[in-house]
């Protein structure tokens, strides 16, 4: 195919939540807007993430767009945590809704993207031989869409298939009479482990770090629950956006280490019944006080030895961790599973994985024969996909080059030396730490808002300041080191990939970030040097 070359206001990278919406925004704004996307269709995460048991751990009626009233009135969601199939279909209702894929392009990998510092424009090329242009540059490649796997010896010589959780095959997979290998404890691995092996004929979990999961406690929803919040959602969404997670996690105020053994004893075993990440809102203290952190680290641990029949295997899958330091895992029958005769819990922990061979995998000296392998290892989270593109900013700097130290960003929003270039939910920011999709529109909104901004005054773009940059990347480290969770080798720290600088990528504070993006905006985007327009 020939180069061609097509010119836009902005390009959007990625069709999950984060560009659907950005695209809806900058249509609305009259803007010639493309949206490319490298997997098949639309959905980000959901698109890619169909493993056995997907679904998200964020109450369904809040893991939604609130941008329309409409739209919130006439989804009906059927459960109340939706799966990834139900996911899906919704991010396809929206898009036909509002008439978004006809600015879509499917298959379209983004080879590099470079500013041009003569004409302030973004030139993206795409691999099919195409070259975009464009003022602004949008990335919502999203902080969980680089899949990690793990670097084994031997991995190319298996003899049977392979398989990641997030990047699985859409037409699903038959582990009947299978023996089957699960790589990976995480969030990913406790959702799919039960239905894996109620098919497998033998299922063998690789297990490097044991994690805390709560049940679910999943059910359908009922509809005079759906009717008392649809009949209210403007004060839901208003209510949930003043929370620190921006989720009705119904946050207490009482510190741990205030009240009785008993008082906290009785709040936790609330929590445990209801289920799920509101967990964590117990108390006030459970992410900041060792003390706290420890009683509700004992109370799963307790929990987790009545699930599991074995002591041994329940020893093994008590964390010692601390609670929240990695990502919260949501359950239905994990632990029990281990108590069936076909599930085997092999330990990795001291001496991993030695190499992978034609039939199998081997540990510590012993071969474990398997006919498939499923890596549920996680991502290169934050910016594994966000430096997977090249982006090349001022000066001919890379985005590796530039953070090869870490990311710094300045609200998450943007970095310095590369003008027009805005990330969705990008390191620096709320995002993992957030229900996700508010936590998506604010920044869309803020995106959104500051090109309609830069076009009424027909400058040619805004790029963060070094000062800003530095003073943001300063604060949200203080306020990490001010909690728990930089206390355990986790995705959020990108200890799960190795070589990956270690280095808290969210921002823990969603009201408070809000606050400091609006104060920006109010200051006439104080923090940002704004550019004057160019001769072309």
């Amino acid at each position: 195919m020939g180069t061609t070359n097509s010119s836009f206001d902005a390009v959007v990278i990625g069709a999950g939540f984060g560009g659907m919406y950005m695209l809806h925004r900058l249509l609305q704004q009259g803007l010639r807007v493309a949206l490319v996307e490298q997997g098949a269709d639309l959905g980000g995460t959901w698109f890619w993430n169909r493993y056995p048991g997907a679904r998200c751990d964020i109450q369904s009626m809040e893991y939604s767009y609130q941008f329309s009233e409409e739209l919130q009135q006439e989804w009906e969601w059927s459960e109340k945590y939706a799966t990834q199939p139900e996911i899906l279909r919704y991010a396809n209702h929206v898009a036909e809704r509002f008439g978004l894929r006809e600015h879509m392009r499917f298959n379209a990998r983004v080879e590099g993207a470079r500013f041009n510092e003569t004409t302030a424009r973004w030139s993206i090329p795409i691999v099919d031989g195409e070259t975009l242009t464009a003022q602004y540059c949008v990335s919502a490649t999203g902080c969980l869409s680089s899949a990690n796997v793990p670097d084994i010896a031997g991995l190319d010589s298996f003899g049977g298939p392979i398989y990641h959780t997030g990047s699985w095959p859409h037409g699903g997979v038959d582990f009947t009479g299978k023996r089957v290998a699960v790589i990976g404890t995480g969030s990913s691995a406790v959702q799919s482990i039960p239905l894996i092996a109620e098919q497998a004929e033998h299922l063998s979990v690789f297990q490097r770090s044991a994690n805390y999961a709560i049940p679910a406690h999943n059910r359908p929803l009922e509809a005079d629950e759906v009717a008392g919040i649809k009949g209210r959602y403007a004060q839901f969404r208003k209510d949930n956006s003043e929370l620190p997670f921006s989720a009705a996690f119904d946050n207490s105020e009482i510190n741990a280490l205030d009240v009785s053994q008993e008082e906290v004893r009785a709040e936790l075993e609330r929590r445990w019944q209801d289920g799920g990440l509101p967990f964590l809102g117990a108390f006030a203290d459970l992410v900041f006080e060792q003390g706290a952190n420890d009683l509700a680290a004992d109370f799963v641990r307790e929990k987790i030895a009545e699930r599991v029949n074995d002591p041994a295997v329940a020893k093994l899958l008590q964390p010692t961790s601390i609670v929240g330091c990695k990502r919260l895992c949501v359950d239905t029958n994990y632990y029990e599973t281990y108590n069936r005769d076909n599930v085997s819990l092999v330990d990795i922990s001291t001496a991993g994985i030695d190499e992978i061979s034609a039939t199998g995998l081997r540990c510590q000296g012993e071969l474990h024969e398997v006919d498939a392998i499923v890596f549920a290892t996680g991502f290169d989270a934050m910016t594994g996909s966000l430096l997977k593109i090249n982006f090349v900013g001022r000066n001919g700097v890379s985005l590796s080059e530039k953070w090869a130290e870490g990311p710094r960003t300045f609200l998450g929003l943007c970095t310095q030396g590369f003008p027009n270039l805005f990330t969705v939910s990008g390191p620096g920011s709320p995002s993992v730490l957030t229900n996700m999709i508010p936590s998506i529109e604010q920044h869309v909104n803020w995106i959104a808002d500051c090109i309609d901004y830069l076009n009424r005054r027909n400058l040619s773009g805004i790029e963060a300041s070094q000062a800003a940059e530095d003073a943001w990347v300063e604060h949200v480290n203080e306020v990490a080191d001010s909690s728990l969770y930089p206390g355990c080798s986790s995705w959020y720290l990108g200890a799960n990939v190795p070589g990956k600088p270690r280095v808290f990528m969210p921002y823990l504070g969603f009201p408070t970030y809000v606050e400091k993006c609006e104060e920006v905006v109010a200051n006439d985007y104080a923090g940002f040097e704004l550019l004057a327009a160019t001769s072309q």
